[in-house]
């Protein structure tokens, strides 16, 4: 929901300590999936180190910019397609990083070894181990307890403490959720089987011409990420919807039922991530 993707672009209170470190943090978890090469290393440091630096100089002051403009909204009631747009806003924002990203990608895509895809299936199948322990606990009751603390603990983040009541509309409101964890980890494993056969095609093509092999993994990325986006799976793109719609009615009743000293709290939250933000941006 919103407060989530908000939560996204603003991090938390040490945002420009994270954001500063953020190159050789992203190449580590990077490196721990795919266990680079020395070549490929040097290939990815070098290209996060550029991918971090255009985003500092063009896109910093954007998320800044609409941080600003949330809090002119802050103090006013929130609906269902307002609270969507903004997500819809914020979605083009990190759709631009993805796109910035793509040929760097693609060249350390098509350096892979068959061994390192292996490494990466057994990545995902740990990945998905979490998965199931953070989302889908042994029963609903503790699948829903597990769902409302997150909840809370978002909202909190933004508008400080919650009393009883407004924590009891949370967790009601999580209760009526179409939230579906066992559709999203299958959908997961789909996504997952999708790029692994998608990587796989492109190794075996690397007889053809570099500018080829480039152009058809830049492709093959982007055809990922709109999968990603509006899932081929007609039931989970059906659920994707459904969900999308929720939520921006959850978080715009969320919002609608905070006090007016909650959202001073949360406009002076989003002013100090704005200020961390711009900040930033003048550091290049």
């Amino acid at each position: 929901m919103l407060l989530a993707a908000i939560l996204t672009l603003s991090g938390c209170s040490t945002l420009r300590l994270a954001y500063n470190t953020a190159p050789e943090l992203v190449y580590l978890w990077l490196d721990n999936f795919v266990d680079f090469n020395e070549e490929q290393s040097q290939k990815v440091r070098e290209g996060l180190a550029g991918w971090f630096g255009w985003h500092r100089a063009t896109q910093l002051n954007d998320y800044a910019a609409l941080l600003a403009r949330l809090q002119t909204q802050m103090p006013e009631p929130m609906t269902p397609a307002l609270t969507c747009r903004w997500m819809d806003e914020i979605g083009e924002l990190l759709k631009t990083g993805f796109e910035q990203a793509v040929p760097t990608t693609a060249e350390v895509v098509l350096s892979l070894t068959p061994e390192q895809l292996q490494h990466v299936e057994r990545r995902y199948a740990k990945r998905n181990a979490e998965f199931r322990a953070e989302f889908l606990q042994a029963s609903p009751k503790e699948r829903l307890e597990a769902s409302v603390k997150r909840t809370i603990e978002r909202v909190e983040t933004l508008y400080g403490r919650l009393d009883a009541a407004q924590r009891e509309r949370i967790a009601n409101g999580v209760a009526s959720s179409p939230f579906d964890p066992e559709l999203w980890l299958a959908e997961r494993k789909a996504r997952q089987r999708d790029s692994m056969q998608s990587f796989a095609n492109l190794l075996a093509e690397r007889k053809a011409p570099k500018e080829n092999q480039l152009a058809a993994a830049q492709g093959a990325l982007r055809a990922l990420a709109r999968r990603v986006e509006d899932s081929p799976r007609p039931l989970y793109r059906a659920y994707q919807e459904k969900l999308a719609q929720y939520n921006c009615a959850f978080a715009a009743d969320l919002h609608n039922l905070t006090t007016a000293t909650q959202r001073q709290a949360a406009v002076l939250k989003l002013k100090a991530w704005e200020s961390d933000l711009r900040m930033l941006a003048a550091e290049r």
